[in-house]
């Protein structure tokens, strides 16, 4: 399934590319940007969709991985915007695509800020990766009623995501003046709407709508997603604290320069004592972070049981998922690679 979305994304950029060369070959690092984006990550996304169709009785056809690995495209976009919006320095191992830019003015000695030459190389080459996704999913060779049925989730999708997006920026920006009631909630909202539909609920259904499948099951497999797309960012944001920088290829406490209010985060602030509170409050968001102030936190967040609350509830939302998937009616292929998926999504280490 892999290489088969790698062929499918190749080829589609080699298309793309030569479409750029005619406005001109200085659009190449633009493109390059993408195809070094593209070619990590576990292709999760475009599993999900694959198996959600096949699962739903669809067959093992070209046009389901076209229409799988756009979501790839689309998830591309998203984390190329992600990053401005987090102003991290790497993804993957490697420069963030608004790193790559600034150190390419820069090399160059350009006029005017290397920095904001970056910032508006990412976005529009994450909103090249909007479009490009979109344009992949509409040429998959589908029936019109079952492209038209797909396209209702795709949309959703995109629409889904980016409020959740906002609502990410927005609790960073007014969580003090919310305080700590709620936070739990508020956060585990953000984990849905920005991570967990589009990661895995979005393709599954996408898969479901594109074969055809009954209600009960679509019903199945949004219950099925929804609780192991909470579980899968939960662990995203365990490992953004406690992961190995080689491993995860982003620098250890990443996530506390950040600032990020995870559920993570705001277990760790509804048990604080004073004390704990202070130092979360002097060391969070504090881009200049070091390894002691990143121990600091770390020990807050092991104390409070925040760590431990967390483990149980993606324990939790694993089970959910597993019990929904073996009352699923589907393909029994489809089950035990979903089940597979299950713990590819929450046992990783990046």
């Amino acid at each position: 399934m892999r290489d088969r979305v790698e062929l499918v994304l190749t080829e589609f950029l080699e298309e793309q590319a030569a479409v750029l060369e005619t406005v001109s070959p200085d659009c190449s690092p633009m493109l390059d940007a993408i195809a070094t984006l593209l070619s990590g990550g576990k292709r999760l996304r475009p599993s999900f969709c694959y198996w959600g169709y096949l699962g739903a009785g669809g067959s093992d056809e070209d046009d389901i991985v076209q229409a799988a690995a756009a979501l790839e495209l689309f998830q591309a976009a998203a984390l190329m915007h992600d990053d401005v919006m987090d102003d991290s320095d790497t993804r993957r191992g490697q420069p963030a695509a608004h790193r790559r830019f600034e150190a390419m003015h820069a090399q160059a000695g350009w006029a005017g800020s290397g920095s904001r030459f970056g910032l508006a190389g990412a976005v529009l080459a994450g909103d090249l990766c909007l479009s490009w996704s979109d344009e992949l999913f509409a040429r998959a060779g589908f029936a019109p009623e079952a492209l038209l049925r797909g396209r209702t989730v795709f949309n959703t999708m995109r629409t889904q995501l980016m409020g959740g997006q906002y609502l990410d920026m927005l609790e960073q920006a007014s969580c003090a003046q919310q305080g700590a009631a709620g936070a739990v909630e508020r956060a585990r909202r953000v984990v849905r709407f920005k991570s967990a539909k589009y990661s895995i609920e979005h393709p599954l259904l996408l898969g479901a709508r594109l074969a055809g499948a009954d209600e009960g099951l679509v019903a199945d497999y949004s219950t099925f997603g929804l609780a192991l797309g909470e579980a899968f960012q939960l662990r995203d944001d365990v490992l953004g604290v406690f992961g190995d920088p080689g491993e995860t290829g982003k620098p250890a406490g990443d996530d506390l320069r950040e600032g990020k209010r995870t559920v993570l985060m705001a277990y760790a602030v509804a048990s604080a004592t004073s004390e704990q509170a202070e130092v979360v409050e002097r060391l969070l968001g504090d881009p200049d972070l070091d390894t002691a102030g990143v121990e600091q936190l770390r020990e807050v967040l092991v104390d409070t049981g925040a760590l431990a609350g967390v483990e149980a509830l993606i324990a939790e939302q694993v089970d959910v998922a597993c019990e929904t998937l073996d009352a699923a009616a589907l393909t029994e292929p489809a089950r035990a690679a979903l089940h597979e998926l299950v713990v590819a999504a929450t046992t990783r280490r990046s």
